[in-house]
């Protein structure tokens, strides 16, 4: 199973956020290239790296940093926040994104899903980000009334290769990932699931490989020294059951 450490920015600095919400946010005195130069040290391979400013403007703001840390590491970047247009998605694999989440527009723009979808295989990761089993969007404060099992199968349907599934309410919680609802999803769909939201210990990624996710997005457990990256690595190259 693959580990990604993430990185979420707001105002050029490395925050987490507690159950996405804007008002609940713990920011840590690091600049996110050496967060990220941090993270390969210990040998990460994958950044998942996440725009909050441009989630909720609707358009990304932190290309630039997205840039920096593609130029000044050989980490391969997930980049998503504010990915609504073709246009915002080429730029940021033009800047070195190996791939972009996308996931408010999924969900309003069917249309533009396909054309996605069409263009850009699997450098496009649908991103499923739920509240109370409804995806939400536009930075988690709004819900669409879809649940993520459609939504997902509908992706799958429009030519999607890959999904990301975040518990908006596991999400920096350190309450250990919703595995009912992953195990849920992942047997909706034949396409590969990476699970976000929640990774507290060392456990909690044995359950998940248990389960069938292709990878991991860990934020605040490694912010919080609860394990390390390297850690983790180690981890998951030992078969569980």
């Amino acid at each position: 199973m693959l580990i990604l450490p993430a990185i979420d920015l707001r105002d050029g600095k490395c925050v987490r956020l507690y159950q996405g919400d804007f008002d609940q946010q713990t920011t840590y005195d690091v600049h996110p290239v050496e967060m990220a130069k941090r993270f390969e040290a210990e040998g990460a391979e994958w950044l998942h790296l996440v725009d909050l400013d441009g989630a909720k403007s609707g358009e990304p703001r932190h290309l630039d940093l997205l840039h920096e840390i593609v130029t000044q590491t050989q980490l391969k970047v997930e980049f998503g926040g504010g990915i609504r247009t073709c246009e915002s998605a080429r730029a940021a694999l033009e800047l070195g994104a190996k791939r972009v989440v996308v996931g408010t527009k999924l969900v309003q723009d069917q249309a533009l899903a396909s054309d996605l979808f069409g263009r850009m295989g699997n450098k496009i990761v649908a991103g499923i980000d739920t509240r109370a089993g409804q995806v939400t969007i536009h930075g988690w404060t709004e819900d669409s009334g879809c649940t993520a099992v459609q939504f997902a199968r509908m992706m799958e349907s429009m030519g999607c290769k890959r999904i990301i599934f975040t518990d908006v309410q596991t999400d920096g919680a350190l309450s250990g990932p919703n595995l009912e609802a992953l195990k849920a999803l992942k047997e909706s769909v034949e396409i590969p699931v990476i699970a976000s939201g929640g990774v507290a210990t060392l456990e909690d990624l044995d359950r998940l490989a248990e389960i069938g996710m292709e990878g991991t997005i860990v934020g605040k457990a490694f912010y919080e020294k609860r394990f390390t990256v390297r850690e983790a690595i180690e981890r998951v190259k030992i078969p569980v059951g």
